[in-house]
């Protein structure tokens, strides 16, 4: 019997199909298709919602799909709160009013292609006054000060949560000058430099406190933008010893006045001193610091010109028309810098809230907070005062996030 043969070229052709069909089978066998799912979107508050907490960052939690546009507003309408989108879903820039009705609208797209919108109507906790600190800032806005001014943030009511709310107190400059906030109290931080301003150095203050929970069931009750500017360096020294008083711009000498201070019961204090507040006339009572009317030291003087505050306590630098005979001689006041009335109005004319004032030569020290007597403090003392420094050794402050 004759054996057949098949033809080499349709045995590769017929090896090729069969492996062909194989690998087919195959690659659709461990590559099925992906099913597509629709978006969910999920918001941290309720619909419905009467007493959400101010402090709450309003978000949308967005799964298998994207967020494309999101809208949160007052329930009138007259407000919006501004977010932002990301890969997550999307999150309110700020945090709410007190005792506020407020809408929320987001629409995102899913991996199915279909678009989806959730709503959501809600009201915010009611706020007293008493339930809102306020921050007062000192300088003002658009203000030019001298290089001793510290930035004062006052609160009306006590701040618990310190490390918090220094947290949201930001201080930038144009020149990279930094510094650090230090704690008085529950009620006052101030902020400085290692050194006195630079002269001519621009400062922001930013204070990120709206709703931001103070403690003890208190909130901010305000954000603060303020811009200020530091002008010339002034310093002014005064020599107890000496009777004489030099003034300096930019540490040039520009000229030496002769003064009085504190006779040997009322030491005029030595240290550092900043301007802090300036009256063309004032009436000086001894009784507002303390000294009795029927004290043989009490005084009462009206219109006192030219002058300008230095400590709590009482002294300033002003006009002393009755006492130039002993001014550059002899120390015959109750404690304030005394001058002729000329010397007086050229160095008001001059100075500004911050300028420094140094005294030297005096047995008596000034006392803490006695003014603004934060140069006396030493540097690694003053940053020992930040909340935030306290709190780094114990845990990060909470950002105040309320999910």
């Amino acid at each position: 019997m004759k054996q057949l043969r098949m033809p080499l070229a349709l045995l590769f052709a017929a090896v090729i199909a069969l492996s062909s069909c194989s690998i087919n089978d195959a690659k659709d066998a461990v590559n099925p298709s992906q099913s597509e799912n629709a978006i969910s979107l999920t918001p941290n508050v309720s619909d419905g919602a009467s007493d959400v907490k101010v402090s709450t960052f309003v978000r949308v939690l967005a799964e298998d799909g994207n967020v494309t546009s999101a809208k949160l507003t007052t329930a009138d309408g007259s407000t919006q709160i501004d977010g932002r989108i990301s890969e997550t879903g999307w999150r309110a820039d700020s945090r709410l009013e007190p005792g506020t009705a407020y809408k929320l609208a987001v629409t995102g797209v899913g991996e199915d292609g279909k678009e989806a919108t959730v709503t959501r109507a809600f009201t915010t906790q009611a706020l007293s006054l008493d339930q809102q600190t306020y921050p007062s800032v000192a300088p003002l806005q658009g203000e030019t000060v001298g290089v001793g001014m510290p930035v004062i943030v006052t609160f009306d009511l006590p701040v618990k949560n310190r490390a918090l709310f220094e947290k949201h107190m930001k201080v930038s400059t144009d020149n990279g000058v930094t510094g650090s906030w230090t704690w008085f109290s529950d009620r006052e931080a101030h902020f400085r430099p290692e050194q006195y301003w630079p002269a001519r150095t621009k400062v922001n203050v930013r204070l990120n406190l709206n709703s931001l929970p103070a403690g003890g069931g208190i909130y901010g009750q305000q954000d603060q933008d303020v811009s200020f500017e530091v002008g010339q360096k002034v310093v002014s020294t005064v020599d107890i010893g000496k009777h004489r008083l030099t003034y300096t711009v930019d540490d040039k000498k520009v000229r030496t006045i002769p003064v009085t201070t504190g006779d040997d019961s009322h030491r005029t204090r030595q240290g550092i001193k900043v301007i802090m507040e300036k009256f063309a006339a004032v009436d000086m009572d001894a009784a507002t610091t303390g000294v009795d009317s029927e004290d043989p030291g009490y005084y009462n003087l009206k219109d006192v010109q030219w002058a300008m505050r230095l400590t709590n306590s009482g002294e300033f630098m002003h006009a002393a028309p009755w006492s130039v005979s002993s001014q550059g001689r002899a120390n015959v006041s109750h404690g304030c810098t005394g001058m002729s009335t000329t010397d007086a109005k050229w160095l008001y004319d001059r100075s500004r809230r911050g300028d420094v004032v140094e005294y030297v030569d005096s047995p008596r020290p000034l006392e803490d907070r006695n003014g603004w007597t934060d140069w006396n403090v030493p540097w690694t003392t003053w940053t020992a005062g930040s909340a935030l420094q306290a709190a780094a050794a114990d845990q990060p402050a909470d950002d105040g996030v309320v999910d």
